[in-house]
């Protein structure tokens, strides 16, 4: 039983993070790592964004983010293995759980961000300088956390 949860866990990264339920946060952990220590925090400059205002997104994110009559706006929070894309809906806080090795970013417009896993899907709004400094942050860090290529070793 307790297989078939995790399970169903890893195959949807779009989850509910309001309520502190420790299979969810296991599964967080699993995939993109605890949160860095205080230290590591103060020498990387922080590891969270600040408001970022979504301009689009995929259709599973859509759906939370209409029901309610809220400004649609996300963070991101750096781990270790990856990313969380943290946003909220009515009275509930969701996280897009993204690893390193299946995140994918482009910069389509010269102040929007596009944000990929899988089918999921977020582009916000880059306007402010900090934005796109926490954008390169994100690179160094995957980059950082990429294993050496076949050609490379």
């Amino acid at each position: 039983m307790s297989w078939v949860i995790s399970l169903s866990l890893r195959e949807k990264m779009l989850l509910n993070v309001s309520y502190n339920d420790p299979k969810v946060t296991q599964a967080i952990e699993k995939e993109v790592g605890k949160p860095f220590a205080l230290r590591q925090r103060w020498a990387m400059g922080g590891i969270g964004s600040g408001k970022l205002y979504i301009t689009a997104c995929s259709v599973d994110i859509h759906n939370l983010l209409v029901l309610d009559q809220n400004i649609n706006q996300c963070n991101i929070e750096l781990r270790p293995k990856g990313i969380i894309v943290r946003f909220r809906s009515l009275l509930e806080t969701y996280g897009l759980i993204i690893p390193y090795y299946k995140l994918n970013i482009y910069k389509g417009r010269a102040e929007e961000y596009s944000i990929y896993r899988d089918h999921y899907t977020i582009k916000v709004e880059a306007t402010s300088k900090s934005t796109h400094d926490f954008f390169r942050k994100i690179n160094a860090q995957k980059i950082k956390n990429t294993p050496p290529t076949i050609d490379e070793m």
